[in-house]
């Protein structure tokens, strides 16, 4: 047997309000829409992972989510187009990441990084 992927499933009276986020900031595509759930995808493969944490790393909450990017100025600049506002960061830390947190439409704690 072996897991073939894990998805993060965020609860939300609507789903929609995650388009902007998720799909501007993001450049997610849509790829499942059943009304009572909106799938989005960058359409990359991608490998199975679960982290379990104490802590979000430098005293910092732990992210419900975390998203790599390859341009982490990039969705600085679309975040600060749409005034969604930085939660901590950007910085670069200690184990090889520049990062910052945000919180998304529905109040998660997204970590946003880039490896450098």
């Amino acid at each position: 047997m072996k897991v073939k992927r894990i998805i993060s499933n965020i609860a939300a009276s609507n789903p929609g309000d995650g388009k902007i986020f998720y799909e501007s900031i993001f450049g997610l595509k849509l790829v499942m829409d059943h009304g009572w759930i909106k799938t989005y995808s960058s359409g990359e493969e991608m490998t199975t992972q679960i982290s379990v944490a104490s802590e979000g790393g430098s005293g910092t909450p732990v992210p419900d989510l975390s998203i790599e990017v390859d341009d982490l100025d990039t969705v600085l600049k679309r975040l600060k187009s749409e005034n969604i506002p930085i939660q901590y960061g950007p910085v670069s830390e200690p184990w090889g990441v520049r990062r910052f947190y945000v919180r998304d439409p529905f109040g998660k704690l997204i970590n946003v990084l880039q490896h450098q």
